[in-house]
């Protein structure tokens, strides 16, 4: 699944293509105007990369986890601003907004669309990964995090001081903290403690004049806004004060896989009925894929990945008197601290040091194209032998189902911009992949039509008016303004998928923090006039 690098570079380099002509945009005069708004102290230029920059392709291709949105895009950043201190950001947004730059903010480079490093205009990159400072404080159980760290530096900073404490957040650990919580952050810990918005307690924002705010110069509304509904259309996140939640000194995780031969239709039937009702602290996730066992000898197999914040006793106890079926044995079962089941539920080999956590880039990477669903009601017999079929007839599929319930249904849809919360029985993610094996960027119309194709399939049992998504899971299929520009009527259609009733209220905060609609992408919120 791992697309060649030397060939990915060629690619790349031929297809730069600075989007730098409008007569509206004054490069040089950007590039002047930032040491004077920005720290002496810190000299900015060596936050500067341009493409006369020897590292500067290499940055832009590091930090983008799809690459099939950087080999199908001719569009390029005239800069990436690898911001080394605040003011760095400041006076990015500062001289971009009076030379005619749109900014684009990247934390992680998770973004499955890449709008946070592409864009059809003139446009600048702000990478925030250099701003990456975690400052724990045990006494008061809470945490300052930079936008520019990732989920898996917090878990292992947060273990430097307790084996006792945890973060509710996601399962990736590349995961830039700026863009991952601002769509609400989910994780193994969602059905116990919510999501990780759930647990902020303040922000540092930068605004489009360049000021730096918390919740309290924000407002309750703006700070509302920001927890769930994409900070990058109100501003730029600088950092996240963040409130520790307890664990268990000893957890259990487990994987029991089951093919469709071995029962695994019963099996899902019997979780969908079962995994949103259990105990707060126990998670199971579904993940399916088509494997071939050779000529027309397919199968699909179902993967049951548990998470139990308790021992391996109590965990069989909870099995056996509500998912018997599954047959969990205690060798299934790996009890362990709860850094290290982070370390797991990442996907590295038991016995991983948890250092890997430290790991801030992706080791690999793929073409890919994600599509995500919410289910308020069981995907009957029938509706799973569908899924089967197009799984196997795909082939180059992952499906990921995560139970709800729990704290998630405690939590009004309106207490946070995020609004999925009680009813829905779990959410889906469908990802088609391929490697250029397969075809490359070349098959990428046919690839993109297959996901397609399976997201009509799940529609008649997937969540409707509207069928909601996740934010998160970017996916410009359900509607975009090109280039980010202001249209309300066209931003209502995928903004009630993303937010459901609170689309509206996050309109009027936009138009409070940022009335000239200077943060923008294809699927930002336009200010309500």
């Amino acid at each position: 699944m791992k697309a060649s690098i030397s060939t990915f570079s060629i690619l790349v380099l031929l297809s730069i293509s600075l989007v730098t002509s409008d007569d509206s945009v004054d490069f040089d005069s950007f590039l002047q105007c930032l040491p004077t708004h920005s720290d002496h102290s810190f000299p900015i230029a060596d936050a500067i990369l341009t493409p006369n920059n020897s590292s500067f392709e290499s940055i832009y291709q590091q930090r983008a986890n799809n690459i099939r949105i950087v080999l199908s895009t001719t569009s390029r950043p005239a800069a990436v601003i690898t911001a080394l201190h605040p003011s760095h950001a400041q006076a990015t947004v500062v001289c971009a907004k009076r030379h005619g730059f749109q900014v684009r903010i990247r934390s992680g480079g998770h973004d499955l669309e890449g709008l946070s490093y592409t864009s059809e205009v003139p446009f600048v990159i702000l990478d925030m990964f250099n701003l990456r400072s975690i400052d724990i404080d045990m006494a008061s159980e809470t945490a300052w995090v930079q936008a520019g760290a990732t989920t898996g530096e917090l878990y292992y900073r947060i273990a430097e001081k307790s084996n006792v404490h945890g973060f509710p957040s996601g399962v990736c650990t590349t995961l830039g903290i700026g863009g991952h919580f601002s769509g609400g952050g989910y994780g193994f810990l969602m059905r116990k403690y919510g999501l990780s918005i759930d647990n902020v307690i303040d922000a540092q924002l930068i605004d489009a004049n360049g000021r730096i705010l918390t919740r309290e110069s924000m407002g309750e509304d703006v700070f509302w806004a920001i927890r769930g509904g994409g900070t990058t259309s109100f501003g730029i996140i600088l950092s996240w004060r963040v409130k520790l939640v307890r664990v268990p000194p000893r957890v259990t995780v487990f994987t029991v896989q089951r093919t469709l031969e071995q029962g695994a239709t019963d099996l899902v039937s019997r979780w969908q009925q079962v995994a949103p009702r259990l105990p707060k602290d126990l998670f199971i996730s579904l993940q399916f894929e088509p494997i071939n066992n050779g000529g027309n000898n397919k199968t699909v197999r179902v993967s049951f990945i548990g998470h139990f914040l308790g021992q391996t006793e109590g965990l069989i106890r909870l099995m056996n008197a509500n998912l018997p079926e599954l047959g969990l044995q205690r060798s299934d079962c790996l009890e362990t601290s709860w850094v290290k089941s982070t370390v797991y539920w990442a996907g590295f080999a038991n016995g991983t040091s948890i250092d890997v956590l430290l790991n801030s880039v992706p080791a690999n990477t793929m073409l890919y194209k994600t599509k995500s669903d919410y289910y308020k009601a069981v995907i009957p017999e029938h509706g799973l032998e569908t899924l089967w079929e197009v799984l196997m007839d795909i082939g180059n599929v992952i499906v990921i189902m995560n139970p709800y319930g729990g704290r998630m249904d405690e939590i009004s849809e309106s207490e946070t911009a995020f609004a999925h919360r009680g009813g829905n029985f779990f959410m889906a993610q469908y990802t088609v992949h391929w490697s250029e094996s397969d075809g490359g960027i070349s098959a990428e119309g046919r690839y993109v039509d297959l996901s397609r194709r399976f997201f009509r399939t799940m529609a008649p049992y997937a969540s409707s008016n509207p069928r909601a998504a996740l934010v998160n899971y970017r996916d410009l299929d359900i509607g975009s303004n090109e280039s980010g520009e202001t249209d309300l009527e066209v931003a209502k259609g995928y903004g009630a998928k993303y937010f459901k009733n609170n689309f509206m209220r996050l309109a009027g905060a936009k138009a409070m923090i940022d009335p000239e609609n200077f943060f923008k992408n294809e699927q930002s919120i336009p200010p309500l006039k």
